[in-house]
């Protein structure tokens, strides 16, 4: 950013952080080029600083929100992103299972059932990452 981030800025980049892990937001910060540095700087200001930070539902509650809507969209990369983050958000699997039932009344069964479907992947991944890090 040419100017000095903007306290909404600010506060979306500790948001973001919490929420997604440093790791994942040092990738997309390094990634970024002078085509997509404006839309991280919209995404953390909007998404993250106007959303996210709101102190009216919990990091767990816009955790399975986000999810269950990026499952009815068919945004599976993002699903998977933030299935990932409910190691930060306090989601449980069972959250996101409730979340996953309520996409396949209001969005359809094969959106939930593919979103189902990248959730077991993710924890399987998340689970065996997990274990490697134990030693075992």
């Amino acid at each position: 950013m040419s100017a000095l981030p903007s306290e909404r800025y600010r506060q979306g980049m500790a948001t973001r952080r919490a929420v997604l892990g440093d790791s994942h937001v040092n990738r997309a910060e390094a990634a970024a080029t002078e085509m997509d540095r404006p839309f991280q700087a919209l995404i953390t200001e909007a998404a993250w600083g106007h959303v996210w930070s709101r102190d009216t539902l919990t990091k767990r509650e816009r955790s399975m929100i986000t999810i269950a809507l990026l499952a009815a969209l068919g945004q599976d990369e993002e699903v998977a992103m933030h299935v990932r983050a409910t190691l930060n958000t306090g989601a449980s699997r069972e959250d996101i299972g409730e979340a996953l039932l309520h996409v396949a009344i209001y969005a359809g069964v094969p959106a939930a059932n593919h979103a189902i479907k990248i959730a077991k992947r993710t924890y399987a991944e998340m689970d065996a990452e997990a274990a490697q890090a134990e030693g075992g």
